[in-house]
């Protein structure tokens, strides 16, 4: 007798080594996108790297819905446990954005130490056509605002917490902000130039948002908290990086 509908098996999650191949994918994809669009395609027209840029984007942050839903098979969800940590949350975000605007303003600027990443941010804005103050304002809003979400939604979210049902906390913690902080390196060395410090401090500095905000997302059990966090350094760099456009 053919089985009815209700009687057939419920569908089963990844085995374990597929679940790891997408929890890899979601680790090294942003950075192989960065790469491509901001410095392969970086001689090509505007449209070719801002085409690449958002289809990139899409496929980043539609992929861990997508996984944990078809492949994983479990519930999307992210309930509050505890508490909100906004007040952590928000003391990290503010001296982060107040610590760039004083070091930009009244030592790296007028000593001359970003003269090399002005003439990268005005490269860039120019290839990719926002070289206008409203248009500038548009991209900073948008990233302060909506790519910060996208971003903690994908790395502390999905990342981190498909590393924290693997591995321990302090791992999870170590292993998800080096990720985090890995396609950051290609645009700090664009910026700023390979060879120099700043490049690196800066990528340890990302490392050390992506470890704090993995922390109150385990404590918290909710993105709030992380992402005003993040939306205040994302502010702060939108901020500095307008001085250095000269537009």
């Amino acid at each position: 007798m053919k089985p009815t509908q209700t009687e057939l098996a419920p569908p089963q999650p990844a085995s374990p080594n597929g679940q790891v191949l997408g929890l890899i994918f979601a680790i090294c994809f942003p950075t192989f996108l960065t790469a491509l669009y901001f410095v392969a395609l970086a001689k090509t027209p505007a449209g070719w790297q801002q085409g690449v840029y958002t289809t990139g984007k899409f496929l980043q942050f539609v992929f861990p819905i997508l996984w944990v839903r078809w492949v994983l098979r479990t519930p999307i969800s992210g309930a509050c446990r505890y508490k909100h940590l906004l007040i952590p949350s928000l003391a990290f975000g503010s001296a982060g954005m107040l610590g760039m605007l004083v070091l930009a303003n009244y030592w790296l600027i007028p000593f001359g130490y970003l003269e090399t990443a002005a003439v990268g941010v005005q490269q860039k804005i120019t290839d990719l056509g926002i070289n206008t103050p409203l248009r500038y304002t548009v991209l900073g809003i948008f990233y302060v605002i909506v790519h910060s979400l996208l971003e903690e939604y994908y790395w502390r979210w999905f990342v981190f917490g498909q590393l924290r049902k693997k591995v321990r906390l302090t791992p999870a913690i170590v292993l998800s902000s080096v990720a985090f902080m890995a396609h950051h390196v290609i645009l700090l060395g664009f910026f700023f130039g390979w060879a120099t410090p700043a490049t690196y401090w800066c990528s340890l500095a990302v490392a050390v948002g992506g470890a704090v905000w993995a922390w109150i997302y385990e404590h918290s059990g909710t993105l709030l908290g992380p992402w005003l966090s993040h939306a205040l350094i994302d502010a702060g760099i939108f901020l500095v990086g307008f001085q250095l456009a000269g537009i």
